[in-house]
């Protein structure tokens, strides 16, 4: 049986002006079973649906601040970079994710801008607007845990985990704000952070603000919820 090919949504170097890869993203895909491809930074639709076509799943990987501008805000100044084409691509990628009912998985911004563009909103710096005693911007190394999530009974996320509490690694400084009507929450931070999402009427749109991609080769629960998301694209 072949394995599951997954469309990694890429990364963006301004600087360099360049795609960029943390091979967690790709090595994390094909621990658990699946054949992950870069998808090239593109607006052009008929590329992208070409694309979309050919795979079973897709990662939305961490990167760039979400445009303010998707939720109806005004940029604040502590906003960071932004990466149009980024916001744009995941857009028609996401639609038709949503549409065809395909299996998604966003990390970090991927939760953000899952968010953003099913009508939620983002609070665009965490220590201006929801400031707290909890770290969500942690130094290296990034592969253990600096704060913990309660992650609710019930959920898709409690069923695969089954436990209640989990210690998560976090880097980000934008977070949910408004949570988009489609979504339910799966975890909450120790300061009420929103920290992992699904959409319950598909059969897998999951999300979460951690890094499992860092911390998947010595944290188990990390392990999973990769391979539930390859399991989903088969």
């Amino acid at each position: 049986m072949s394995k599951p090919l997954i469309g990694v949504m890429p990364l963006w170097d301004e600087g360099k002006k360049s795609i960029w890869m943390l091979p967690g993203y790709l090595e994390g895909i094909r621990e658990a079973g699946g054949t992950p491809v870069i998808f090239p930074l593109t607006e052009d639709r008929e590329e992208l649906e070409q694309l979309c076509s050919l795979c079973n799943g897709f990662l939305i990987t961490g990167g760039q601040d979400v445009d303010p501008a998707i939720y109806r805000e005004t940029p604040i100044p502590q906003m960071g970079e932004i990466c149009t084409v980024l916001d744009q691509m995941e857009r028609q990628v996401l639609e038709y994710v949503i549409k065809e009912d395909k299996a998604v998985l966003g990390i970090c911004r991927g939760i953000q801008y899952l968010n953003a563009m099913l009508d939620g909103s983002l609070y665009q710096d965490l220590n201006v607007q929801h400031p707290s005693k909890t770290e969500h911007h942690m130094e290296p190394p990034y592969d253990r845990v600096i704060h913990q999530v309660q992650i609710i009974d019930g959920t898709p996320l409690h069923q695969l985990l089954q436990v209640t509490e989990l210690g998560v690694n976090s880097y980000h400084h934008q977070a949910v704000k408004t949570l988009a009507p489609s979504l339910t929450v799966m975890a909450e931070s120790e300061d009420g952070l929103v920290e992992a999402v699904y959409m319950p009427k598909k059969n897998y749109v999951w999300a979460v603000q951690w890094h499992p991609e860092l911390s998947y080769q010595t944290d188990k629960y990390s392990r999973k919820i990769f391979e539930s998301f390859v399991a989903a694209c088969k």
